[in-house]
């Protein structure tokens, strides 16, 4: 029997969900990662079932996982970690009991603070595609602020703040049910990259503090039949409305 095709090391270690390709990249760069007991190196590949992988002294199965991926409603309060010794609540403990044996990459996270539509997948290669910035996936936010927002400063959100050393922009933004003086204390924004706490912070920069944020549609699929806490699996075909990349929003009022 034919042995099967290499792979490179970094997709097998996510086919077999121990991680995804970006944090393999940095565990076989810290020495953690060991090929027949020697030193992996970046772009080094493997043979399932006939080259012996350790992560961390733990020997990684040659088996690729089954291929499941959901939508998740993430309530405030949890993280997108399920390595943060300091915050045990994740989103993972959203997945539903058919699947708890499955490990899973959050493909695109939301802050401890924020709330919405999170994509769990045991797909190595769908949570890379989802993540590249090559790939431009569109990313549709409702903020909260604590003050009202002038239409006359939307266009500062989308020309963008430095803050340190970083340049802060989002893609797209409009006020959400204005008032007769042009503002609210709500808005739409759009992007398709996405630093860490960005849109908190581009908001700041420019003096409104960000009360509510909620993650309501990522490419054409939204949080529709999603309650809080709830989670399902995608079919094929809602699975590639992640990658379209006009339409129409699909933001429910709450």
């Amino acid at each position: 029997m034919d042995s099967p095709p290499p792979l490179r090391l970094q997709k097998f270690l996510a086919d077999a969900g121990v991680c995804s390709r970006r944090a393999a990249e940095a565990l076989i760069l810290q020495g953690e990662i060991r090929v027949n007991g020697q030193k992996a190196q970046i772009g080094q590949k493997v043979v399932p079932g006939v080259d012996q992988v350790t992560v961390s002294g733990r020997p990684v199965a040659a088996e690729a996982q089954a291929r499941v991926t959901l939508a998740v409603h993430k309530p405030r309060g949890l993280i997108c970690s399920n390595d943060d010794p300091h915050n045990l609540e994740n989103v993972f403990s959203l997945v539903p009991r058919e699947f708890f044996e499955l490990r899973f990459f959050c493909a695109g996270r939301l802050d401890k603070n924020s709330e919405g539509l999170v994509i769990l997948t045991t797909d190595g290669d769908l949570a890379h595609r989802l993540m590249h910035p090559s790939n431009e996936v569109v990313k549709r936010y409702q903020v909260g602020l604590q003050l009202p927002f002038p239409a006359s400063l939307l266009p500062e959100l989308v020309k963008g703040r430095q803050v340190e050393d970083e340049w802060l922009k989002v893609e797209g933004a409009t006020l959400i049910d204005p008032e007769p003086d042009g503002t609210s204390a709500e808005v739409d924004v759009s992007m398709h990259h996405g630093k860490k706490r960005e849109i908190r912070e581009l908001f700041t920069a420019l003096g409104y503090r960000v009360q509510r944020l909620s993650r309501y549609q990522i490419g054409a699929l939204g949080l529709a039949g999603l309650v809080p806490g709830g989670a399902r699996r995608l079919a094929p075909a809602e699975i590639e409305r992640l990658f379209v990349t006009s339409g129409p929003a699909l933001r429910a009022r709450s």
